[in-house]
């Protein structure tokens, strides 16, 4: 269905909408503007199954698992821009693409990681200029052989930590090449698997040793208009349950000492810890954070974002904090069972409908009843937002981004299976 179909509809529904929530002290003009500009860097590994360019048929290793066999993915660049592009027409709001360093496209033989140069993602370079579409980027410390032993900059084997080391530098170079070709930023990501299945005997000699390497690696000075470095945590992954040296708490401390950027991950911490209010909390500590977005159940699972309380807590304590000079939105979940572009669309689409129902937010009523000490106000304004109707703003925002509006996106997607995806 055209979203042109439901046009007249929804601006007459909006109109209704845009008067109550002005008796709240909320534009919604405003809202959906604001809503339409912020950033979401949208991860390329939803499209292929995190299986990247370098010829593998699944993914191996690394703490992490990509589960079903829905037919269709990408098993190449050209394949992965083509379904990214008929996502992004199916999702409102400014995006990047966040790549990770095994979608490298070397012309003749493979280059290896700790080889890897800007030329190997010209492809990425030109169709990211050509669309518009900013660039991220992520050193792969995962599914290769010499991060088979669970350990990568934490290693004791010098050579495979050295190896490493090499491919974190060689990540921030074409980071920082990505960051000149587009005239903004690239944030430059830096996760690693380490960690070990049971119960170690020596817990700080593996923090030590991913301290000195990402000191190695994050020493190289290159130009702040270029990249923008940020690491990432982990509470535990597949084959490292026991223990993980880059652990919350170490990267706290990592980079409010380094001045660097802090990722925090829905997913990467216990089920009953919510990142909402860490927000607040590390932004008086780190120049700034990054923000991944994905769904845990029971477990860090990754799986497609739902319109949850989690999901819109988090959105409200980034709006509240009004620092998107200091704050970088990236998705980061992946499922093989489900259509690819599917997940994309509804995962993407759920981010920015919690971030437009946080500038929705009556701010200026909570916080006024709050410092006059009247809570049962608060909580009574609280309850009430959640009622409000946002489902004709979102439609509108939708309408003005010239995508479709509610689920008629599905018959696109049908037919794009069956012309495209249908056929790999």
């Amino acid at each position: 269905m055209n979203p042109c179909e439901n046009k007249d509809a929804a601006e007459k529904a909006y109109m209704l909408a845009k008067e109550t929530y002005k008796n709240w002290g909320v534009d919604t003009d405003a809202a959906i503007n604001k809503a339409l500009e912020i950033p979401v860097s949208i991860q390329c590994w939803q499209g292929d199954d995190v299986i990247g360019f370098e010829g593998a048929s699944e993914l191996s290793g690394g703490g992490i698992l990509t589960t079903g066999n829905y037919p269709g993915r990408a098993r190449n660049g050209d394949e992965l821009r083509r379904d990214a592009e008929f996502a992004f027409s199916l999702i409102p709001g400014k995006k990047r693409f966040n790549l990770h360093a095994f979608y490298a496209e070397p012309e003749g033989s493979k280059a290896a990681r700790d080889k890897l140069e800007p030329e190997h993602f010209k492809k990425w370079m030109a169709w990211s200029k050509e669309k518009h579409i900013p660039l991220d980027f992520n050193p792969s410390f995962f599914a290769h052989p010499l991060a088979g032993s669970g350990y990568t900059l934490a290693s004791a084997d010098p050579k495979i930590r050295d190896f490493w080391i090499r491919h974190g530098k060689a990540s921030r170079r074409i980071a920082s090449a990505m960051g000149a070709n587009q005239g903004s930023p690239c944030v430059d990501n830096i996760w690693v698997c380490d960690g070990s299945k049971d119960t170690p005997a020596d817990r700080i000699s593996p923090r030590m040793r991913l301290k000195d390497a990402l000191d190695e690696i994050l020493d190289v000075p290159l130009d702040p208009k270029t990249i923008t470095d940020a690491v990432e945590s982990k509470l535990f992954g597949i084959g490292s349950e026991a223990y993980v040296p880059g652990s919350h708490d170490f990267y706290l401390g990592y980079t409010a000492s380094k001045r660097i950027r802090l990722c925090l991950d829905m997913g990467h911490f216990h089920p009953t810890e919510s990142i909402a209010d860490k927000i607040s909390a590390v932004m008086l500590f780190v120049p700034g954070l990054l923000m991944h977005f994905s769904r845990g159940v029971r477990w860090d699972s990754d799986h497609v974002p739902t319109y949850s309380d989690d999901l819109r807590d988090t959105c409200r304590e980034i709006i509240r904090q009004n620092a998107f000079d200091r704050i970088d939105l990236s998705m980061d979940f992946f499922d093989a069972s489900l259509n690819r572009i599917a997940a994309w669309t509804i995962g993407c689409r759920n981010l920015r409908l919690a971030l437009l129902n946080a500038l929705l937010e009556p701010a200026k009523l909570l916080i006024d009843a709050e410092n006059a000490g009247s809570y049962h106000e608060r909580l009574g304004l609280m309850e009430a937002q959640k009622v409000l109707p946002i489902s004709a703003v979102w439609d509108t925002l939708c309408l003005r981004a010239g995508v479709p509006l509610g689920v008629d996106w599905f018959k696109p997607v049908l037919e794009y299976e069956a012309a495209v995806l249908s056929k790999r």
